[in-house]
């Protein structure tokens, strides 16, 4: 006699015993394990890149406004046109830096104890290029700006020992890292000037309200060593500049709300404004054509040209995304170049190399738009990439 309770019979509804149960339900697991074995899982993307570097690789930062507290950048090859690798990144997240010998990824990140609430931590996180990985990070203080995206919020010494973050509470002030040490150093007083602009081994600048530049010095254990105010540089009233420069050797080149181009000049005394110039002529500007986005303006040191996202509008559009993209030999300060873009843009940049590419990105589009900058010629998309992409470090 086997009891009603033994485990290989089940009752049916007239009380008779279904003994198959158990043996047709073993060998359903059977089968199914079997299958389960023959499947290979697939690679992680980005397990495991190539030692070195592609040229034609950019790093899209996505501040994903949608949920501001999983920051993201994506990794995609211009060449291939794919995604190649992703990292997490954080709450309010900025953007990554990346040193001149690629051997590691720097990203300042903010996270709280609680998800979205709770004790908030800012770090800098060093990741491993190859793996994506993080290898460590360094502990700062909480206060790393949280705002619409900008490439000033950090940037590198031009030896990359040092790197700045900077900071808005909302008392402005910059906090340096010793990437060498992965150490933090402290905090630098911004003296009510905003962002930071590396201009050599030990030393940055940050824009002023009133139109002037604060220099800042560095020794050589990252503290200010000597600090001076310029003189006025540009008219914050009449026609300010964007915050969005780009460098060019010893100057940074901003371009005003008018389409006017403000290059500032740095040296071992500090900074002066250099011969500004427009990038409009009189019937551009009858056309209304004027610079604007969120990353707008790109240099390609190998060609010395200076690249302007462009569109029609008034000083109240300088947010629009660009419909061109124009370009200008930086040695005659002309327009040797128009690109119409397969789709508008908010942010631009070009790879370092003799023969780069052109990578458009627009905050309200999942995508990545491929150029050749020589011809104008639109390559290819590269598709579902983040969901709000902000800007481009070129790789």
């Amino acid at each position: 006699m086997r009891s009603s309770h033994d485990p290989r019979y089940l009752v049916g509804p007239t009380g008779r015993r279904l003994a198959w149960v158990l043996p047709a339900l073993t060998l359903c697991t059977t089968l199914a394990t079997a299958v389960r074995a023959e499947v290979e899982p697939d690679p992680l993307v980005g397990s495991e890149l190539p030692a070195a570097s592609n040229p034609h690789w950019v790093w899209v930062n996505d501040f994903v406004f949608q949920h501001m507290g999983d920051g993201k950048a994506f990794l995609v090859d211009g060449d291939a046109g794919r995604l190649l690798g992703m990292l997490s990144t954080g709450f309010g997240f900025g953007g990554v830096v990346l040193p001149r010998n690629r051997a590691q990824i720097l990203s300042p990140e903010t996270y709280f104890s609680r998800g979205t609430r709770g004790t908030r931590t800012d770090v800098v996180t060093f990741y491993d290029p190859r793996k994506l990985s993080p290898t460590g990070e360094v502990q700062i203080a909480p206060k790393r700006v949280s705002a619409m995206p900008m490439l000033a919020q950090s940037g590198l010494t031009d030896d990359d020992r040092f790197l700045f973050i900077y900071n808005f509470t909302p008392m402005q002030s910059i906090t340096v890292v010793d990437v060498q040490k992965k150490s933090s150093v402290g905090e630098i007083d911004g003296g009510g000037c905003a962002l930071v602009y590396p201009t050599g081994p030990r030393s940055y600048f940050s824009l002023c309200g009133d139109g002037a530049a604060l220099n800042v010095k560095l020794d050589d254990t990252g503290k200010a060593a000597a600090r001076n105010r310029s003189a006025k540089l540009f008219d914050p009233v009449k026609d300010p500049v964007t915050e969005k420069g780009v460098r060019a050797g010893n100057t940074w080149l901003f371009a005003t709300f008018n389409g006017d181009v403000v290059p500032i000049e740095t040296s071992a005394e500090g900074t002066k404004t250099g011969t500004r110039w427009s990038l409009l002529d009189a019937k551009d500007r009858t056309e209304k054509w004027l610079p604007g986005g969120m990353q707008h303006l790109a240099v390609h040191a190998g060609s010395k040209r200076l690249y302007s996202l462009m569109h029609v509008g008034d000083l109240n559009t300088h947010k629009d995304p660009g419909t061109e993209v124009w370009v200008y030999d930086l040695g005659t300060k002309k327009r040797v170049q128009r690109i119409k873009l397969e789709a508008p843009a908010t942010s631009i940049v070009l790879t370092r190399d003799a023969k780069p590419l052109l990578f458009t990105i627009f905050l309200g589009a999942q995508k990545v738009e491929v150029y050749d900058p020589q011809s104008g010629k639109h390559l290819r998309t590269i598709g579902e990439i983040g969901l709000t992409p902000t800007t481009l470090v070129a790789y």
